[in-house]
């Protein structure tokens, strides 16, 4: 069996047929509309329509607080118009095939624990390092979504006092977000933001660069501290980083000497490590995600 499989960013739609093992056969993207759900549901509908006639449903991973049992957008992310939105009928009215939908950061972790990083784990927890923070919790090897759908939007934790004043920086979207390390190291270089992202930062880290090398070691730092508290919140096994800078050597080197670091200042009796990985599937991971979101509910 084929399914086509959608993951809606806020500036494409990266689609691919896969089958029930999560083998790829065909991969592509398409921009993303940002004007109204109209130009959404259609760019949807014209990649089905190239593969109506081979697949035999639709799973999406999306940006937004989803119901994914009912198909509902609480909130579409980025993508404003999604909001408020039975998303599944709207779209089943263009694509006459069964439909799942799941929030993006969730599918990374329904990914992880089918066939990836946590795949030999009952309870994990993966994290996302990207615009914010975003992630998912596994509870006995399914998905924790929480009375509210937001179990795992790590992005809105606060990090001191100040979060209550309702600034981003003071939350951990802004601290451990990738500009959490864009924004310094652009500052430190002269430059202007615009010029600096990831592959920019850890073009410097991997040279050696000591400021940027600093810098990477304090955000790693302000990063390990939330992942322990995650630990004594939730006490999983293991922790998944994910996102689109966890592929660098040197980003989890220094995530792993941070956790050292603040580990041997515990008292032994009370201190727990968190045992920390990459994720498997990196930008394939919402891909994997979704197929798996779509065969627990209809196989």
């Amino acid at each position: 069996m084929e399914f086509l499989v959608l993951d809606v960013g806020g500036s494409s739609i990266k689609y691919a047929v896969m089958n029930e093992k999560a083998e790829f056969f065909e991969k592509g993207k398409v921009p993303t509309p940002v004007d109204k759900i109209e130009n959404f549901i259609n760019s949807v509908g014209e990649i089905y329509d190239i593969y109506k006639h081979r697949v035999k449903g639709i799973a999406m991973s999306m940006p937004g607080r989803i119901d994914s049992d009912r198909g509902y957008l609480y909130t579409g992310g980025s993508l404003e118009y999604n909001t408020d939105k039975e998303i599944v009928a709207l779209l089943q009215k263009r694509c006459p095939v069964p439909i799942t939908v799941e929030n993006d950061g969730k599918c990374a972790a329904l990914a992880e624990v089918w066939l990836g990083s946590l795949k030999d784990c009952e309870d994990g927890i993966v994290v996302i390092l990207g615009t914010g923070v975003g992630g998912g919790i596994i509870k006995d090897k399914k998905l924790h979504k929480g009375k509210n759908f937001i179990a795992g939007e790590f992005s809105f934790i606060f990090t001191n006092n100040a979060a209550f004043q309702s600034e981003y920086s003071h939350m951990w979207a802004g601290q451990a977000g990738v500009s959490g390390l864009c924004i310094p190291v652009a500052k430190i270089k002269n430059l202007p933001i615009e010029e600096v992202d990831g592959v920019k930062v850890f073009q410097y880290a991997n040279t050696g660069d000591k400021d940027v090398l600093n810098i990477l070691d304090d955000y790693c730092y302000r990063l390990v501290l939330q992942l322990f508290n995650l630990q004594y919140i939730y006490d999983p096994e293991r922790i998944a980083i994910g996102g689109g800078i966890s592929d660098q050597e040197v980003l989890i080197r220094y995530i792993k000497a941070n956790i050292e670091k603040h580990f041997d200042k515990l008292d032994p009796n009370i201190g727990i490590k968190p045992e920390v990985t990459t994720c498997k599937f990196y930008n394939d991971s919402n891909l994997i995600g979704a197929l798996y979101n779509y065969l627990i509910k209809y196989n």
